[in-house]
């Protein structure tokens, strides 16, 4: 249930940063802004379901498809299974992923 709820609040909180709908510097329409978002939210929430991936020190950035993961992990299995969560998310074509690993976080 607590994730369910966190998975949701991730969703919320993307999408009210559509709201304004501004299409930003190197996507071409607002329905790729609308899709990179969407991209996005479905990482976040399959990381807040992941017990073994934190939704809250890892950011997520998606560009025309391709995923950037940015923060950091406790550990390099944590950095890797985001990765692969992220890989594996539809509409997905590349992940870029630059999370540090800093033990004891």
């Amino acid at each position: 249930m607590k994730t369910l709820i966190i998975a949701v609040g991730l969703g919320l909180a993307t999408l009210s940063g559509l709201s304004a709908c501004a299409v930003t510097s190197g996507q071409s329409t607002v329905g790729q802004y609308v899709d990179d978002a969407t991209i996005s939210t479905r990482v976040k929430a399959k990381f807040a379901e992941d017990k073994q991936v934190s939704a809250m020190r890892i950011e997520v950035e998606t560009l025309k498809g391709v995923v950037q993961l940015s923060g950091f992990a406790t550990s390099q299995a944590e950095k890797d299974r985001a990765g692969e969560i992220a890989r594996n998310t539809k509409d997905v074509k590349d992940v870029r992923n630059n999370i540090l690993v800093r033990a004891g976080n």
